[in-house]
């Protein structure tokens, strides 16, 4: 039952991965504690390795569709490392209870950035509306003229530093940050940047893993295995997917199963905090 229940939710982990290119890595927590019965220390370990190889797998798919600027990754990546270690060294430390209520406030957060996205999306297609720039508008939020004016490298820095150590800590992929942060600090096209993502992601999530190995109870590697292959192969179909259901459709249903499986999560960990 379990190796089921694995699989079943991997596929879901995955149809979302591959039809929104992000945001399904953020399940893979609260799968693993409530449907899979491990501890909150054991499933934001074996996120990781969920996050990571289905993160390596889609980066190795964009860079053969020429949608990857390697370099700049790698560069990102790298210097993500050191959030990423501290992050993951912060976790070991921090009760479990406190640590589940983080992830249900980023999900929160998460869900509601994207039911808001929805909204101003419809906004945006009502005939009656006329759209006109804010700046709140991608295009205008990280064009040079509304950017910070801080040197490059310190921009790249903190971004890099604040995306490696939500890793680290809480085991998602955070490509939800990844992307915008790749589109502020290195300026990359939009193309680019959420091919460029997997390449952080997978870097992170390694760093994290290898700071994690070894400190407190393991996971039930059997049941992240399942995940991790469900998940991965799910992602290919959840590409085509997004090619016959509506984009706005899929991200409709998702953001409304993000918010419904954080406010679980939120009043399965706060109650324990009071």
């Amino acid at each position: 039952m379990t190796l089921l229940l694995a699989v079943a939710a991997g596929a879901l982990i995955g149809l979302s991965l591959g039809a929104l290119g992000g945001g399904g890595s953020i399940l893979a927590v609260p799968v693993l504690v409530y449907l899979l019965d491990q501890s909150a220390s054991q499933a934001t370990t074996g996120s990781l390795v969920v996050v990571g190889v289905t993160s390596l797998i889609g980066a190795i798919a964009a860079h053969r569709a020429g949608n990857v600027l390697l370099g700049h990754g790698l560069v990102f990546g790298l210097v993500a490392i050191g959030g990423a270690v501290a992050g993951a060294e912060a976790s070991i430390r921090v009760p479990e209870d406190i640590l589940l209520a983080a992830f249900a406030a980023l999900m929160l957060l998460v869900g509601g950035m994207l039911a808001w996205r929805q909204l101003r999306h419809r906004r945006v297609d009502d005939p009656r509306h006329v759209a006109r720039p804010t700046l709140d508008d991608p295009i205008i939020t990280f064009s040079p003229t509304f950017a910070c004016q801080c040197p490059r490298a310190l921009k790249v820095l903190l971004t890099a530093t604040v995306v490696g150590a939500l890793t680290g800590f809480l085991g998602v992929g955070g490509g939800f940050l990844v992307v915008p942060a790749l589109l502020l600090a290195l300026a990359l096209p939009m193309e680019y940047a959420a091919g460029t993502s997997l390449v952080v992601i997978t870097i992170t999530s390694a760093a994290a893993l290898a700071v994690r190995a070894g400190s407190g109870a393991a996971p039930d590697w059997t049941s992240v295995a399942a995940l991790t292959a469900t998940s991965a192969a799910a992602a290919v179909a959840g590409a085509r997917l997004a090619d016959r259901v509506g984009t706005n459709r899929l991200q409709a249903a998702f953001a409304v199963l993000v918010l419904g499986v954080a406010v679980y999560t939120a009043a399965r960990a706060v109650p324990a905090l009071l």
